[in-house]
């Protein structure tokens, strides 16, 4: 029940569209990867266990508590932003700011990824509606996906269900690529350039 594991080495090569891409065994592949969790006691759980495995160091921040974010990704090799109890549309400061600095990712064309809360944070900065299940449906637990023939070109291993947790969805932004598609929350995985958001959670342990 979850995405079939293989062994990660930098000569490993990712299918997009457009063309594979090799991860690159230069100094750059060893730049660290920005995490962004949103409790005292988050873990990057099994993301943070491949980009350790792939040779990353993780540069782990808490906006929620002070931290702060980078200006430019630069200094990193790409970025995450993991999931939390809190909504995109929360008035808090830190979703905001976390939300306006998915504009650095983007610009930058760096690599990003979103999950859960950090996918509807991608979504919303891009400019697509986050709103709770018309019905009032949560989804709690595994839940089944359907990867589109995009998704396919970049991953042809999908899982048939994956762990969900979650009470609010997103529509498909503007221009960007449906990669996984569900039945209650109908966006599962998009993505936009070089950011991906996944409402399930890839990133757990259990």
């Amino acid at each position: 029940m979850s995405f079939q594991s293989r062994k990660l080495t930098s000569e490993t090569v990712l299918h997009f569209p457009g063309g594979p891409f090799v991860a690159p065994s230069t100094a750059e592949s060893l730049l660290p990867v920005l995490i962004v969790l949103h409790q005292e006691t988050s873990t990057p759980g099994r993301a943070g266990n491949v980009l350790r495995a792939l040779g990353h160091r993780l540069d782990i921040r808490r906006p929620r508590f002070g931290d702060s974010l980078p200006e430019t990704l630069d200094g990193h090799a790409g970025a995450v932003i993991f999931g939390g109890p809190m909504s995109a549309n929360d008035p808090d400061d830190f979703i905001r700011r976390e939300i306006d600095w998915i504009a650095v990712p983007l610009r930058e064309q760096r690599p990003f990824l979103g999950i859960c809360l950090g996918a509807q944070m991608l979504a919303k900065q891009l400019g697509a509606r986050v709103a709770p299940h018309p019905q009032g449906r949560s989804q709690i637990g595994y839940y089944p996906i359907r990867p589109t023939p995009a998704g396919l070109d970049i991953c042809p291993n999908w899982p048939d269900h994956v762990y969900h947790w979650h009470q609010e969805g997103f529509e498909l932004p503007v221009g960007a690529e449906l990669l996984a598609e569900g039945s209650d929350f109908p966006v599962e995985a998009f993505r936009s350039d070089h950011c991906f958001g996944f409402q399930f959670h890839p990133d757990g342990t259990r």
